[in-house]
C-alpha cells in the first residue's frame, strides 16, 4: 500500500453545515449510531451516552487489531463525544433528561418501551424541549403487533425481502458482507431527522422519526410487490445477473481476473459489439433491443465470456473505456487504497489514532461544494468527554462529577 494513494485528512477551520445542532445519541451497535455518525460528519455535536465500564458493543465488534482493539469502532464512533451514563439509575436518567433538554435531536434504538420505562418518553421530553426531534430506529417500528419484538438488521433484511433474492438460485438465501439493513435504517433515519428539522423551523415543534429496519429494506425493493400482486411474478435469486437485463454480468479474463461489463442499453450494446469486433450483433434479431437481449441472456453472456476470456484485463478495460462501455474491476480494500480516482477525490483519508497510528477510513459522503463534512477525530475512548460535557453543558462542578463517578452513575 503506497502512502501516495491515501490523502491525509485536511485541516478545516470552517465548521460543518450542521454545527449549530446538538444531538444526543443513546443507541448502540449500528442502526442508531450510524445515523449519529452521518450527522456528526457534517458538523453536528453528537454526545454519545454509553454505559459505564462497557460502552457500546461496537467497541468490541468487528476484526480486532494486534492490540486487541476493534477496528470498527474508530469508524462508527468518529466525530462523537463519549459520555458515560448509567441510564438504569435515576441519576443517570436525570443527566440524560438535562442533556436532551438542550438538544435538537435524540437518537435511540432500544426496544420500544425502554425509554418509557426510564421516564424518558417523547411526551415527557417534549414537555421540556418542544422542538425536540426523537429519532427511533428499531427492527419493526414503534407500532404494530411486532413492535415489541427484538429486531436485528439481519431479520429486517429477511422480512423486507432482500435476503430472498440475494445469492445463487441453487443455494439458500444469502446476505451481503456488511450490515446493510442496519445501515439503510440509519440512512432513512437521517433523512427523517433532517426533514423533521425543516419542520421545526416552519412550525416550532419537533416530532418522532420512526425508522424500521424492515421498512428501510422494503423501500429499496423496486417493483417486486406490484409484480407479484398484479402478475403473479415472484423475483428469485439470480446470482450475478438481473433477469432480462443483458448484458450486465461479471466476465472472466485471460489473466484469471473478472471484469463487470454493463452494456444493457441499446446504444451501449452497439458499442460493445464494435469492441468485440462483431458490430453485426447489434442488429441481430436476438440482441437488437433490450427485450430480445433479455430473452437470450444466457446465450449472450456465454458469447461475451468467450471473448473476454481471451483478453488481458488491463487491455480489456482500456478497450472498453475507449469505446464508452461501462466496465470495471470488482474491488477489494487493497484496490480502493491503490486507485488514483479514490485518491483524487479523497474517498479514503488517513487520520492519526492513539493506538493504531495511521488509520485509513472512508471519507464523508456526499461532498458539499461550500460546506463539506469532515472527520475531525476517530472514535473516542469510553467516557473521554464525560467531564467536559457535564461541566460545559450542564454546569456540573468537579465535585459533582467526582460524586457521580464514585457512585457508578458515570
Amino acid at each position: 500500500m503506497s502512502n501516495e494513494t491515501i490523502q491525509t485528512a485536511p485541516e478545516h477551520d470552517q465548521v460543518g453545515p450542521l454545527s449549530d445542532l446538538r444531538v444526543v445519541e443513546m443507541g448502540q451497535l449500528l442502526a442508531g449510531p450510524f445515523c449519529g455518525q452521518l450527522l456528526a460528519d457534517f458538523g453536528a455535536e453528537v454526545i454519545k451516552l454509553e454505559d459505564p465500564g462497557r460502552g457500546d458493543p461496537m467497541r468490541q465488534w468487528g476484526r480486532k487489531s494486534a492490540q486487541g482493539q476493534s477496528l470498527w469502532w474508530p469508524v462508527v464512533g468518529r466525530n462523537k463525544k463519549s459520555v458515560t451514563c448509567n441510564l438504569r439509575t435515576p441519576e443517570g436518567q436525570q443527566i440524560a433528561r438535562d442533556l436532551i433538554a438542550t438538544a435538537d435531536i435524540l437518537i435511540e434504538n432500544f426496544r420500544p418501551g425502554t425509554l418509557e420505562r426510564w421516564g424518558l418518553s417523547y411526551e415527557e421530553l417534549s414537555a421540556l424541549n418542544p422542538k425536540l426531534i426523537m429519532v427511533r430506529v428499531t427492527g419493526y417500528g414503534q407500532t404494530g403487533p411486532y413492535a415489541p419484538r427484538a429486531g436485528y438488521g439481519s431479520i429486517g433484511e429477511a422480512m423486507g425481502g432482500l435476503r430472498y433474492i440475494t445469492g445463487d438460485p441453487d443455494s439458500l438465501p444469502s446476505r451481503t458482507g456488511i450490515s446493510i439493513g442496519d445501515s439503510l435504517a440509519a440512512v432513512f433515519a437521517t433523512i427523517g431527522a433532517l426533514t423533521a428539522l425543516h419542520g421545526v423551523r416552519r412550525t416550532g415543534r419537533g416530532q418522532i422519526v420512526d425508522s424500521a429496519i424492515y421498512e428501510a429494506v422494503l423501500s429499496l425493493m423496486e417493483s417486486t410487490v406490484p409484480e407479484y400482486q398484479l402478475t403473479g411474478y415472484q423475483r428469485e435469486r439470480t446470482g450475478s445477473i438481473l433477469p432480462n437485463v443483458a448484458p450486465s454480468n461479471v466476465y472472466p479474463t485471460a489473466d484469471d481476473s473478472s471484469i463487470l461489463i454493463a452494456a444493457n442499453q441499446d446504444t451501449v450494446f452497439r458499442r460493445l459489439a464494435e469492441a468485440m469486433g462483431e458490430p453485426e450483433l447489434a442488429d441481430d434479431p436476438r440482441y437488437h433491443n433490450h427485450a430480445e437481449r433479455g430473452a437470450n441472456q444466457v446465450e449472450l453472456d456465454d458469447r461475451i465470456a468467450e471473448w473476454t476470456r481471451r483478453q488481458q484485463s488491463d487491455d480489456l478495460l482500456a478497450l472498453l473505456e475507449e469505446k464508452g462501455v461501462p466496465a470495471g474491476r470488482i474491488y477489494q480494500a487493497k484496490d480502493m487504497l491503490a486507485d488514483p480516482h479514490f485518491a483524487a477525490r479523497e474517498a479514503i483519508v488517513t487520520l492519526q489514532h492513539k493506538v493504531f497510528g495511521d488509520f485509513p477510513v472512508q471519507n464523508v459522503a456526499p461532498k458539499l461544494s461550500s460546506t463539506p463534512g469532515t472527520i475531525r477525530w476517530l472514535g473516542p475512548e469510553l467516557g473521554e468527554h464525560t467531564a467536559e460535557v457535564l461541566g460545559d453543558v450542564l454546569s456540573r462542578t468537579p465535585s459533582d462529577i467526582d460524586e457521580l463517578r464514585t457512585s457508578g452513575v458515570i
